[in-house]
């Protein structure tokens, strides 16, 4: 039952890219793997400032979900979008706690080109969320 309740607001995050629910969304203690930076990101603060990065990067008009693999502890979201003419293709792994938050999310993005356009990108919109 959590994650079927996380999932579907997780779904409402990434269709409305509503940044001011994250709060409610995302646990105390939830981690984010990046798959650029190889230290896990933990807490309820920093996972929200890369899923407010990502909503406004990856989750934009070209996002689309192709397949969702779920069972009762974890979802896999396989992704497309498209970043200045890059052509992303990623998983979002997902697993969502006892009351439904999100506790860990880790994101695989393909191929090379498409990791790179991902990461100069979150590297800006981070840099202009600090200022």
């Amino acid at each position: 039952m959590s994650n079927t309740t996380g999932l579907a607001l997780w779904h409402q995050f990434v269709t409305e890219r509503n940044t001011a629910n994250l709060g409610e969304l995302i646990a105390d203690d939830a981690v984010l793997y990046s798959p650029v930076v190889w230290t896990p990101q933990k807490g309820k603060f920093i996972v929200s400032m890369y899923l407010t990065a990502a909503a406004s990067i990856i989750a934009n008009e070209h996002f689309k979900y192709v397949r969702e693999v779920i069972n009762d502890e974890h979802s896999i979201l396989e992704f497309t979008t498209e970043i200045d003419g890059v052509t992303v293709e990623g998983v979002d792994m997902l697993t969502f706690n006892q009351e439904g938050k999100l506790e860990a999310i880790k994101v695989m993005v393909r191929p090379l080109k498409a990791m790179q356009v991902v990461h100069k990108k979150m590297g800006e919109f981070l840099e202009q969320m600090k200022k």
